[in-house]
């Protein structure tokens, strides 16, 4: 097999690029790396565009030999060790990542589910990438975040996801409040997180042709989004504590739809 030794490889720097948001919006890609995550996209069918193995970690027997089988259908490229190191975003690389075609517009919205979930500004990897995997669990299909919202494709939030990346459709939009004005005329209600309201999540007799909008971590839902809001509703806290992180937030609303739907 021949291995690509030279950083200076286009295939090289054109995946390294990928590592920086800019180019990941412009080429439509992202990168996972790991095998399992690698493994989960070939079963989930999601569009590969390359495979990347590092050479000592194909011989060493870490990927079974199955998974070999089915990435020697993809276009797939060996490199060195220390070439492999410069596309690495873990301090332990497990020597194979993916370059995956990125998923999602404005049109592709469904508007056959329950619940739209909306997130107006979210920041924290983290947080976007258990709200990803929280969707996941629940058997919603997409979400549509702000352009204020942390990239999706972000390599920590990627890992975060625990592979829920390729079954949830991100849907960036320019326009919020635009979109959101959009969904309304399909007769779905407009549902804003708020500590200023006494309506509560509980208050909700049925999670259906509903849009609910998940806000920034420190300032909440922006307060044209509030405007055009057709209810707003918060978690009731029984301590002192006034509001729960987003991701957490996230999941109590998401099952209590599960607790009305079950």
């Amino acid at each position: 097999m021949q291995v690509i030794s030279s950083k200076d490889n286009e295939i090289v720097k054109n995946i390294k690029k990928l590592k920086e948001k800019k180019y990941r919006d412009l080429n439509k890609e992202f990168i996972v790396e790991g095998i399992k995550l690698v493994e989960e996209a070939i079963q989930e069918n999601a569009d590969i565009k390359k495979i990347v193995i590092c050479e000592d970690c194909a011989n060493s027997g870490m990927i079974k030999k199955s998974l070999m089988y089915e990435i020697a259908k993809k276009d797939c490229v060996y490199v060195t060790e220390k070439v492999f190191e410069t596309l690495s975003d873990v301090t332990n690389p497990q020597g194979i990542l993916a370059v995956i075609d990125q998923k999602g517009n404005e049109e592709q919205i469904k508007y056959d589910e329950d619940i739209i979930l909306v997130l107006d500004g979210i920041q924290d990897p983290g947080n976007l990438g258990t709200i990803l995997r929280t969707l996941d669990s629940v058997n919603l299909t997409q979400v549509i975040v702000s352009n204020k919202t942390v990239d999706a494709y972000n390599p920590k939030v990627v890992r975060s996801t625990m592979g829920a990346i390729y079954r949830v459709n991100v849907i960036q939009v320019e326009n919020l409040e635009q979109t959101l004005k959009n969904i309304k005329k399909h007769k779905f209600e407009v549902i804003s997180t708020s500590l200023d309201t006494n309506e509560t999540i509980y208050s909700i007799k049925e999670y259906k042709k509903m849009a609910i909008v998940i806000g920034n971590e420190a300032n909440g839902v922006s307060k044209e989004i509030l405007d055009i809001s057709d209810r707003k509703v918060k978690i009731p806290m029984l301590g002192k504590t006034e509001s729960l992180n987003a991701a957490v937030a996230t999941g109590v609303i998401l099952y209590e739809y599960v607790r009305k739907k079950l």
